[in-house]
């Protein structure tokens, strides 16, 4: 069985994803940051690729993507490092990262490399709906990588729906249409938006991301979804440290109440 699939079959609740920013804040401590996390007891990590036009992301994760792509990370570079993580962490792994750049690589040849790595499933958020059904859906599928598409409040309930029917993993539940970033709290329209998704009783799982960074976010995305992802306060704890994950991931447990 897939490990998203795995984790989310054994433990539905209260789920922290963390995600970083490869190749920041330094070229060659991916691997590291990766162990850190899961001996800190994160569920679920999101590796990103650097891109030189992150359009969904904010401030702190534009210039880590900038900083790693000057350090010389690249697509290929981050697979040599990722060659023998398996070897140390069983926890799933999943890239995320824009269309660009895995196009260029050649998506195949891109769920080949994920698969001989360990990946377990990829984010892509520039990659349109109906490209994934008709062009990269079965190519995902052939080589095992749960391809996790991403529902903001402006997604329809039909979409939603549909989008529930075609994948499979978990769904990305953004938690507002503007960039990554931290946020104080969840206002009465997100809370909205999180009730009409559950009201819907989907199939799939869904974890809440987008401005999750205290306490009270936290848990109002593990009240509405099996948890949340938490990006951008990492990155920034991450560089607070010098690249030492183990004390940022402890930092960031702190913060949302899991310590």
């Amino acid at each position: 069985m897939n490990r998203i699939n795995n984790l989310f079959q054994n433990n539905p609740q209260r789920l922290l994803s963390v995600y970083f920013c490869a190749g920041c804040p330094t070229l060659d401590g991916t691997a590291q940051v990766i162990k850190d996390l899961e001996k800190g007891g994160v569920s679920l990590i999101e590796i990103g690729i650097p891109f030189s036009d992150p359009m969904a992301d904010g401030p702190v994760i534009q210039d880590a993507a900038t900083r790693a792509l000057k350090n010389g990370m690249s697509l290929r570079e981050l697979f040599r490092q990722l060659r023998d993580i398996r070897k140390e962490v069983q926890i799933p792994l999943i890239l995320m990262g824009y269309l660009n750049p895995i196009y260029q690589f050649g998506f195949e040849n891109f769920c080949k490399e994920c698969q001989a790595c360990g990946i377990d499933g990829v984010i892509i958020p520039d990659l349109p709906f109906r490209d994934f059904e008709q062009s990269y859906k079965a190519i995902a599928a052939k080589y095992d990588i749960r391809v996790i598409m991403l529902i903001t409040p402006e997604t329809s309930a039909e979409r939603v729906l549909e989008i529930d029917r075609q994948t499979d993993g978990f769904i990305y539940m953004v938690s507002s249409a503007s960039t990554t970033g931290a946020q104080s709290d969840f206002n009465a329209q997100k809370q909205a938006y999180f009730k009409k998704i559950n009201d819907l009783h989907l199939r799939n799982p869904r974890m809440v991301g987008f401005g999750i960074s205290n306490k009270q976010t936290f848990d109002a995305a593990c009240a509405n979804a099996s948890g949340g992802i938490i990006g951008s306060r990492f990155v920034t704890l991450l560089n607070e440290y010098n690249g030492n994950a183990a004390k940022a991931i402890q930092q960031l447990k702190q913060d949302i109440g899991m310590a």
